[in-house]
C-alpha cells in the first residue's frame, strides 16, 4: 500500500521540473538506500523501453556495476541477483534499484525509446537467460 500511494503522488510531482524535498524523503522513507540508487540510474537515463511490433515491451536498465537488467514492469519482474535473493527469496524488499528506476523513469518520462523487430526482442530475452546460466 505505501508503494502505491508515493507513486500516486510522484506522478503529478515528477511532472514538474524539481521534485519537492518532501517527496524525495518519502520515497527514501519507501524504498530506503534503493531509492536514492534508482534515482541516480534515471538521472544517468540509464532505462531503456525496447518494445516491438507485436507489443511486447521490456525495459533494460544499465545497471551501475555497467552489467544490463531486464525488467519486466508488467509483472514486477529484474533479472538482477538483488531482486532474487531481496525481493523474492528473502521478502525484505519491495523491489530492487532497476525495478524502481523504471517505474520511476515511466513517471518522470525520462526512458529511452527502442524500437525493435519481434525476432530481436526474442533475442534481447535469450540473451539475458544465457548470461544469468554463466
Amino acid at each position: 500500500m505505501r508503494c502505491f500511494i508515493s507513486f500516486m503522488f510522484l506522478q503529478e510531482s515528477l511532472l514538474e521540473p524539481s521534485v519537492p524535498d518532501e517527496h524525495l524523503l518519502s520515497l527514501k522513507f519507501v524504498f530506503g538506500s534503493s531509492a536514492v540508487q534508482a534515482l541516480d540510474l534515471v538521472d544517468r537515463q540509464s532505462v531503456t523501453l525496447i518494445s516491438s511490433p507485436s507489443g511486447r515491451r521490456v525495459y533494460q536498465v544499465l545497471g551501475s556495476s555497467g552489467r544490463t537488467y531486464v525488467c519486466l514492469a508488467s509483472c514486477h519482474y529484474c533479472s538482477c541477483p538483488a531482486f532474487a535473493f531481496s525481493v523474492l527469496r528473502k521478502g525484505d524488499s519491495l523491489l530492487c534499484k532497476h525495478l524502481l528506476a523504471v517505474y520511476l523513469s515511466q513517471v518522470m518520462r525520462t526512458c529511452q525509446q527502442l524500437s525493435v523487430s519481434d525476432k530481436q526482442l526474442t533475442d534481447v530475452l535469450l540473451m539475458e537467460k544465457t548470461q544469468e546460466a554463466s
